[in-house]
């Protein structure tokens, strides 16, 4: 097997990555934070919160990101981004969302074009509500030309048949060419007509046979919520698979072209074991994992990652000998419970494969060279120091010209450095709990130029005042 290209320490990346834009560290009002008494003082109220995670419009000219604070945020890439500045441009939102109820399930429409303002769409789905149709940019609300509505467009409820019991999806994928999307929830994966507002699934598939015996399902299929969902790029025929992980770590194959077929599934909990025994250091070696947060394909569709959550790598897989155990990549830090989100691009030189990039618990972002070509251990070829705490998404420009990060995560006061506030008096008729509150260091969001490809051209785009 190829060695490795080198570890992050060896390859010095200051001739390669250079800080674009930022929005700076910002913060945004924790509304779910329970411990804030009725009438606090503003000391006790100071926002809090963090970017959660980022993805490009498959356009290329906007950032979707998802806040704690239950907030969606779109920042159209500025035109003049890769001309020379003196210091990096600052970004602001040029829309915002607010939601009703926390997520982490958000998808663009695959048809997304800024300079079209209808196509300007996203699905995203709340807890105790309806999987809702939002624009992005909104047209001007007929009642105010000055104001805009973020009401939603359109809704798709999800129910059980029988019971009628209100459903909330924990994961979505919206592909290509757009005109049905797939949700998945427990034990279920639900196929929607975007044109049918209002309606139930045109498809069900069960990833068990059944909920009410004592075995759930008896063995067959998998069980859990499905955490994640994403397609397969299509092959010459148009054909793709969308895979599905769920927090029990079983991952599935389904064939939504051939009504939902199921393909393979199975479990990853054995190949994380695995390369603990082939890194030939024991236990202590292995990538670990608590359930699936992500799964995604290889730019050209024959491999399969699958990152989770309290874990420290990513495993890669060949779809062609599904269940089998290719390869892994080393030193992805990600022993936490929050979702690292990593992104793929086209191999590049003559490493072969594809490149692999994600952030770190650590703030480090790292890149994976010749993933697909080797078997056993990927270490990351280089990476540099983005941010001041976990990095929750890295994404790619489509150009390859421009890398995205957002960071964030809670902390907790130190035990031995609390101090309770108000010299423990009681606040809002009882004592404050301020202390207790949780905090993040450092949230941002930054856009990075790759100084070997700092001559490729973003994709070109349009104001969002122009009609959008």
């Amino acid at each position: 097997m190829a060695e490795a290209q080198g570890t992050v320490a060896e390859r010095n990346p200051n001739d390669r990555v250079c800080l674009l834009a930022s929005t700076g560290n910002i913060t945004f009002q924790d509304t779910s934070d329970p411990y804030s008494p009725a009438d606090a003082s503003p000391a006790d109220t100071e926002p809090r919160g963090y970017f959660e995670s980022a993805q490009w419009t498959p356009d290329g000219t906007t950032i979707l990101t998802l806040s704690s604070s239950n907030t969606i945020s779109g920042y159209v890439v500025p035109q003049d981004l890769l001309a020379p500045h003196i210091e990096p441009l600052s970004l602001y939102p040029q829309s915002t969302i607010p939601l009703p109820e926390p997520t982490n399930v958000l998808a663009s429409s695959p048809y997304f074009n800024l300079s079209e303002a209808y196509t300007n769409q996203l699905l995203v789905s709340s807890r105790d509500h309806p999987i809702q149709l939002f624009y992005l940019f909104p047209p001007l609300s007929s009642h105010d030309n000055n104001s805009v509505s973020h009401a939603p467009l359109a809704s798709y409820p999800l129910t059980k048949a029988r019971s009628e019991t209100f459903l909330t999806a924990t994961s979505l994928v919206w592909p290509a060419p757009g005109s049905h999307f797939i949700a998945g929830c427990r034990n279920l994966l639900a196929k929607f007509d975007i044109t049918r507002t209002g309606e139930e699934p045109l498809l069900r598939i069960k990833t068990i046979p059944s909920e009410r015996h004592l075995s759930k399902g008896g063995g067959v299929g998998m069980r859990g919520t499905i955490s994640t969902l994403s397609a397969q790029p299509p092959d010459q025929n148009g054909g793709s698979l969308v895979a599905a992980g769920t927090w029990t770590r079983w991952v599935g194959l389904y064939d939504f072209a051939q009504g939902g077929e199921c393909i393979s599934t199975w479990s990853v909990e054995s190949a994380a074991k695995e390369t603990a025994l082939a890194d030939g250091s024991g236990s202590t070696a292995g990538t670990g994992g608590g359930g699936i947060t992500q799964t995604i394909w290889s730019p050209c569709g024959r491999y399969l990652l699958i990152s989770e959550r309290k874990s420290r790598g990513i495993l890669v897989y060949d779809v062609r000998v599904t269940g089998q155990l290719l390869g892994w990549l080393k030193g992805r830090e990600a022993r936490t419970n929050q979702r690292i989100q990593c992104d793929v691009f086209p191999g590049q030189d003559d490493f072969g494969g594809f490149e692999v990039w994600s952030g770190t618990t650590d703030g480090t972002v790292k890149m994976w060279e010749g993933v697909g070509s080797r078997e056993g251990a990927n270490e990351p070829a280089w990476g540099w120091e983005g941010h001041g705490s976990t990095v929750g998404s890295t994404c790619l420009h489509q150009s390859g010209a421009v890398v995205a990060t957002c960071s964030g995560s809670w902390t907790f006061p130190e035990d031995e450095t609390c101090e309770l506030p108000h010299e423990g008096k009681h606040v809002g008729g009882r004592e404050s709990t301020a202390w207790m509150r949780r905090t993040n260091k450092e949230s941002s969001l930054k856009f990075w130029g790759l100084g070997s490809q700092s001559d490729k051209d973003v994709t070109e785009h349009s104001d969002p005042g122009d009609g959008s």
